[in-house]
C-alpha cells in the first residue's frame, strides 16, 4: 500500500503535520495522542497506509507482530511494561482515521 494523499496519518508520518514523536524505525511511527484517555496514549502506525487492523494482518503480518514489539517497548519506557493495545477497525468500532494504528494506553485502569 501507498501513501494516501487525503490520509491525516500520511501526512503526519511524512512531516506535514506536526506530531510528538515517541518512537521511529524504517517501517513503523509511534506519536502520542491530542486527545489521550489515558496517563500514556501513544498511536502506533505502520509508514505503509493499510486501512485497517486486518488489511495489515493479511498483508504484512510481520509488521502487525512488529507494531505489538514497539507497544511494548513503549509501555516499558513510559510505566512498568503493563498497557492495553487497542485496535479500533471500522466506522461502527470508533475508527475515525482509516490508517491502521493501534493505541498503547498506559497509567491506569481505565474504565470498563
Amino acid at each position: 500500500m501507498s501513501a494516501s494523499d487525503d490520509c491525516l496519518f500520511c501526512k503526519i508520518i511524512a512531516g506535514d503535520i506536526p506530531s510528538a514523536k515517541v518512537y521511529e524505525d524504517d517501517t513503523t511511527y509511534a506519536f502520542k495522542d491530542i486527545n489521550p484517555k489515558a496517563k500514556v496514549h501513544v498511536l502506533v502506525v505502520p509508514k505503509k497506509h493499510y486501512a485497517n487492523v486486518a488489511e495489515l494482518a493479511a498483508a504484512d503480518p510481520a509488521e502487525l507482530a512488529h507494531i505489538v514489539e514497539v507497544a511494548q517497548h513503549i509501555a516499558d519506557d513510559a510505566f512498568h511494561g503493563a498497557f492495553r493495545l487497542v485496535f479500533n477497525t471500522g466506522l461502527d468500532a470508533g475508527q475515525t482515521v482509516f490508517h491502521v494504528h493501534a493505541h498503547v494506553m498506559t497509567g491506569e485502569k481505565l474504565d470498563e
